[in-house]
């Protein structure tokens, strides 16, 4: 029998066996090894996203305008989306804060058996002797079921206060958004002007570019045939290597804003867009009232009101800290059920109050003063570092746009300038290599400078949206009635200029309307095509942002050629004048240039451009002024 029970223990493993062996089944089971992503995994991610980033967005089918372009950042840009599905966010945790402050009902049910009976007997305190014979009171199966409804005092104070932090969470998530829809239309206005620049001169450009590459490859063919000496031919072609550089820097320089665009307003990529093209308004004048803008700034500043709210986050959290200290009071109450038959009832409800208190934390009391106190103090310290850097950016934006304005102006009168010697330069070029470098140097020159122009303007745009910036001021609507790309831009527009006209005295957004002009050329050299020196003359009006047109009420602009005795060289003059529809003068000039003895088409034509340009400023502010006096009543 003894040998019998050593076999079988020896085929079955013992306890300890048993235990090692699930101990390391436990052990596997819970140990996890780090798996790195699959190439599909990540195909089908970046697969994934590029179909959601672009998903959904109307498409461009006209030239883009800066409302628009504000209406597609505003809708398509995923930053803003971000902050959007940050703030829902924010508002779903607030709903989840406010379900803590309800009272608790809590349902039970469930179904208990055991193997043997519970219960049972009791002996005498005194003498040890069992007084009852062994019995219970339970079923060894039974159901059991009850609903329980509690209100804690304490956890309603802790929820109350976190409800409070989750709704000024939800006000510091709205702040953030409304700080990115700042930067965005700031972003949004600098890339627009910029990307308008190089859109219209890029054409210009590529034909200069076109011009210069000619005479690269004559000088290159002068130079081997010995026409010119190669000193001279190497210098010739370093001179027009170095317009090309200085003109592709410049294009390249404001072709990148185009991109950025793009990029703000999420197109995606290879979409093809022109802007419409909207000539450079006056800005408004750099009176600003620095006091008003600073007031301004202190009060709308979304950094400023995130700080309020993040005060208030950390007042809650000390009232919580103290909530935390008062006695827990507990109401509780409900039906109970119980399927044990030797219960005497197996239905009843049951109501109760208790109370309970941690004293030890009564102790925590000077620390959590201590605390507050300090948090008060960083909370001011940094509320107030932070006004003074917006004072500080408020200030430094306002003598920016009033240095970007200056810059402007002498933008424009050094482009009126290299424009005017340009076309001197090729009213009076001839055949010769060397005339047609000077023609190609100051054309490549004049392009520069309405390239520095345009960039000019586009930085008093950027400044000017800087100082909007600054200051805190909503510029797009809060809710648009609509969605759709037109009723955006629309909204946008009346909300840009009541929002400029808030620090402005007159906005950049309401443009200066000027009259056209009517261009008439008289007295040209037989031989020469009339239409073809008023093109040119209309182009230079047009390329300084006047429109020309034949309407009964435009000015009018004549250009009459004069040819003047000279005894040593050929000299000539157009007489300019500028007149109402009506005959009545408002502006004569004469002037005189020298020519070619035998001048050509395209030498009068430049030499008109160069008249015309004399008196482009006078011919801006009439159109101006006459405009002005006409649209009052």
């Amino acid at each position: 029998m003894t040998k019998t029970l050593n076999v079988k223990k020896s085929k079955l493993p013992g306890a300890p066996t048993w235990a090692a062996a699930a101990i390391a089944v436990l052990l596997a089971g819970c140990s996890v090894n780090p798996v790195q992503v699959t190439p599909e995994e990540v195909a089908q991610r970046v697969q994934s996203d590029q179909a959601q980033m672009y998903k959904d967005q109307a498409p461009v089918s006209a030239p883009i305008g800066y409302s628009d372009a504000l209406a597609r950042a505003l809708k398509y840009n995923l930053d803003y989306r971000l902050k959007l599905m940050e703030s829902a966010l924010a508002r779903g945790l607030l709903d989840v804060s406010a379900t803590d402050m309800l009272p608790k009902l809590v349902a039970d049910a469930g179904y208990n058996d055991r193997n043997n009976d519970s219960g049972g007997t009791s002996i005498g305190i005194e003498d040890r002797v069992v007084s009852l014979r062994p019995s219970t009171s339970e079923q060894r199966s039974h159901y059991y079921g009850r609903a329980t409804l509690s209100w804690n005092a304490l956890d309603f104070g802790l929820a109350y206060f976190r409800t409070k932090q989750a709704a000024d969470e939800v006000n510091i998530a709205e702040e953030r958004r409304r700080k990115i829809l700042q930067n965005i239309v700031q972003d949004v206005r600098n890339a627009y002007w910029r990307a308008l620049g190089a859109q219209r001169l890029l054409a210009e450009a590529d034909q200069l570019a076109k011009r210069i590459e000619d005479a690269l490859a004559k000088s290159r063919e002068a130079e081997r045939a010995g026409v010119l000496p190669p000193a001279q031919g190497l210098a010739y072609q370093r001179a027009l290597l170095d317009a090309m550089s200085l003109v592709n820097a410049k294009r390249q320089e404001m072709q990148f804003a185009k991109r950025e665009l793009a990029a703000l307003m999420s197109l995606p990529p290879g979409t093809q867009f022109t802007l419409v093209d909207s000539p450079m308004g006056q800005h408004a004048p750099a009176t600003l009232d620095i006091d008003k803008l600073e007031r301004i700034a202190l009060e709308n500043r979304p950094e400023l009101r995130e700080e309020d709210y993040k005060a208030r986050v950390g007042v809650n959290e000390t009232r919580k800290q103290i909530a935390a200290l008062f006695p827990s009071l507990n109401l509780y109450g409900g039906p109970r059920y119980n399927s044990n038959d030797l219960l005497y009832n197996n239905s009843w409800t049951d109501v109760g109050v208790s109370v309970s208190m941690d004293l030890f934390r009564l102790a925590a009391i000077p620390a959590i003063n201590r605390t507050n106190e300090a948090r008060l103090r960083n909370d001011e310290a940094r509320r107030l570092a932070l006004s003074m850097a917006v004072i500080t950016q408020v200030r430094v934006s306002a003598e920016r746009y009033k240095l970007a304005l200056v810059d402007q102006e002498l933008a424009a009168e050094s482009s009126r300038v290299d424009q005017r010697l340009a076309s001197v330069s090729r009213a009076g070029s001839s055949n010769r290599l060397e005339s047609e470098l000077e023609a190609l140097r100051t054309d490549s020159r004049a392009l520069v400078s309405r390239f520095q122009l345009s960039t000019a303007y586009a930085a008093t745009q950027a400044s000017y949206a800087r100082v909007l910036n600054s200051v805190g001021i909503d510029l797009l609507p809060d809710t648009v009635t609509g969605t759709d790309i037109p009723t955006l831009a629309s909204a946008i527009d009346k909300s840009l200029l009541e929002g400029e006209k808030v620090v402005f005295v007159r906005t950049a957004a309401v443009q200066t309307p000027s009259r056209p002009i009517t261009v008439r050329v008289q007295n040209l050299p037989a031989g020469v095509n009339e239409a073809a020196v008023r093109g040119a003359v209309e182009r230079i009006v047009s390329r300084n942002d006047l429109q020309t047109s034949q309407g009964g009420d435009a000015l009018v602009l004549t250009l009459a050629f004069e040819r003047m005795e000279s005894r040593a060289t050929t000299r000539a003059q157009w007489r300019v004048t500028v007149a109402e529809p009506g005959g009545r003068g408002l502006l004569s000039q004469s002037y005189v240039s020298f020519l070619p003895n035998a001048p050509s088409e395209s030498a009068l034509g430049a030499f008109a451009e160069a008249a015309t340009l004399s008196v482009i400023s006078d011919l801006r502010r009439l159109a101006s002024n006459s405009a002005s006096v006409a649209g009052k009543p």
